[in-house]
């Protein structure tokens, strides 16, 4: 087998080039890889296309990644919340674009890509501007939207535990996103609070199998978001 550890998140996350779609974990704060994605930020990659639930908070995070000028599309199903002030500003301007789905349907659409699925159709969005311009169709007597699956580049994620080969378990809900990211990304980082050895992981308690992880960094003391933002902080700081 083979043992996916790396010696730093630097490391992880040193071949995310220009150009690349990238697939965040996260819903808000909960799962966010915090740790990677301010790595990101340090290596400087340009015009990436970066799929999330939201575009983050305060400074921080995927709103420093913004802020940086380094997302050139965001594809999420929440562009804006309460400390979002980063991406509604540089929207308005022109400056980044927006591709709004719905939650349901962001998650699916992740989901189709890892399994290898096209397209697919959905009841959601009918009759609005998320709508116009898509193939519909009538299935009996309800009208369906046409949806693709999407793929990533690269993904990262957070995850609770981890052993050498990639198998990963979550902290309750902030598995999220995460393991449907796992499998739609063609490459997967992934940063562990914990790391032990292969065995140690109850295999019926395994969310993402290895299979689907290509590297995992441990970040014993990860950063939270919302005390970040309610810090003041900023990255890069």
């Amino acid at each position: 087998m083979i043992n996916k550890l790396v010696g730093s998140d630097t490391e992880a996350v040193s071949d995310i080039f220009d150009g690349a779609t990238v697939m965040i974990g996260g819903f808000g704060e909960a799962g966010s890889p915090i740790e990677l994605i301010h790595r990101l930020i340090d290596l400087g990659s340009k015009n990436l296309t970066v799929v999330s639930n939201n575009t983050g908070s305060g400074n921080v995070g995927i709103a420093a990644l913004i802020e940086n000028r380094q997302v050139k599309k965001m594809i999420c199903s929440f562009p804006r919340s309460t400390n979002s002030v980063v991406f509604p500003e540089l929207y308005r301007a022109g400056e980044i674009e927006l591709e709004l789905v719905p939650q349901g349907t962001l998650a699916e659409r992740i989901r189709a890509g890892g399994a290898g699925i096209p397209a697919f159709y959905t009841p959601s969005s009918v009759n609005t501007p998320l709508a116009e311009g898509k193939e519909t169709r009538e299935f009996n007597g309800q009208t369906y939207v046409l949806e693709y699956g999407i793929k990533a580049d690269f993904s990262l994620v957070k995850c609770q535990t981890a052993d050498r080969y990639g198998n990963l378990i979550y902290n309750k809900t902030a598995r999220n996103f995460s393991p449907i990211m796992c499998t739609a990304g063609e490459i997967t980082i992934v940063q562990a609070k914990h790391i032990v050895e292969a065995g140690e992981i109850d295999p019926e308690t395994v969310i993402t199998p290895g299979i689907f992880v290509n590297r995992v960094v441990h970040v014993s003391n990860p950063e939270h978001e919302s005390i970040l933002v309610a810090n003041g902080e900023r990255y890069p700081r």
